[in-house]
C-alpha cells in the first residue's frame, strides 16, 4: 500500500519496517478522524499500554535485582506515565505523522500531551502486533534508554519535589490555578498554571487536572532547577 511521506519517515524513526503497515496507519490516527471505514487508535492505545508496562516491568528488574517493590512501583509509574510517552513521541516528532481531524488540527492538538502519549502506546502496540513481543521490546528500550538509566531521580512526583524546592526557600506552596478547560465530556482538555512565590511560573495541558497540574510542577521544576 502507498505510504505517505510522513508515516515513511515515521517508520525509519521508530527503526521497525512494518509487515503491514495499516497497523501504523491506525495507530496515528485520532478518533476526530475515524469514520465507518477508518479505525483510530484508541484500541491499539489500551494494547500498547499494556505492552509498555510488561516491557519497564522486567527492564527494572533486570537493572537493580535488590530492588523492592515500594522501591520499584515509583520507578515504574515514572516510565510509563502519559507525560513520559509523550516526551518519547516528541523525541521521534510523532506529532507530524498524526492524522487529526480539523478541529483539533486548529486547536493544536499535534503538541498536545495528551494525544501525543496515546500515539505513542498506540504506536507499541502496532509494532507488537506486526512484530511481536521481541520487537516492541527492543524499540520501547532504544526509545526509553536514558530514562530509564536515570529513573531514580525521576520517580518521585514533580508536585511534591517542587513544594519542597520551594519550601526550602521559604516560599508558600506552589499555588495551582485552571486557566481553561476546552473539549467535549468525554475527552476534555484542562490547562493548568502553577505559580511561585517568586513569579516562577509555568503553563501545561492534559487530559485531567491531575496530570495537567503534574506537567505544570514538572515543567517549572525543571525551569528552576535548570535540568
Amino acid at each position: 500500500m502507498k505510504l505517505s511521506a510522513e508515516i515513511k519517515a515515521l517508520q525509519a524513526r521508530l527503526g521497525h519496517d512494518f509487515a503491514d503497515p495499516r497497523l501504523l496507519k491506525q495507530a496515528v490516527t485520532h478518533s476526530s478522524m475515524s469514520t465507518p471505514t477508518r479505525d483510530d487508535n484508541q484500541r491499539l492505545e489500551f494494547l500498547g499500554d499494556r505492552v509498555l508496562g510488561l516491557v519497564m516491568a522486567e527492564a527494572l528488574l533486570e537493572a537493580d535485582t535488590g530492588a523492592s517493590e515500594g522501591q520499584l512501583a515509583p520507578r515504574f509509574n515514572a516510565l510509563v506515565r502519559k507525560e513520559t510517552c509523550a516526551d518519547v513521541a516528541r523525541q521521534i516528532d510523532l506529532g507530524a505523522a498524526l492524522k487529526l481531524g480539523r478541529s483539533e488540527m486548529l486547536s493544536g492538538g499535534r503538541r498536545k500531551m495528551a494525544l501525543l502519549g496515546d500515539a505513542m502506546e498506540a504506536v507499541i502496540a502496532a509494532v507488537y502486533l506486526d512484530g511481536g513481543f521481541g520487537a516492541a521490546k527492543a524499540m520501547v528500550l532504544r526509545l526509553w534508554g536514558r530514562r530509564i538509566a536515570s529513573v531514580e531521580e525521576d520517580a518521585r512526583d514533580a508536585k511534591t519535589s517542587l513544594q519542597e524546592w520551594a519550601q526550602a526557600r521559604g516560599q508558600k506552596p506552589p499555588a495551582y490555578e485552571q486557566v481553561s478547560r476546552t473539549g467535549p465530556d468525554h475527552a476534555p482538555v484542562f490547562v493548568i498554571e502553577v505559580r511561585l512565590d517568586s513569579g516562577e511560573s509555568a503553563r501545561a495541558e492534559a487530559g485531567s487536572k491531575r496530570l495537567a497540574e503534574h506537567a505544570a510542577a514538572q515543567a517549572l521544576l525543571a525551569r528552576v532547577t535548570g535540568a
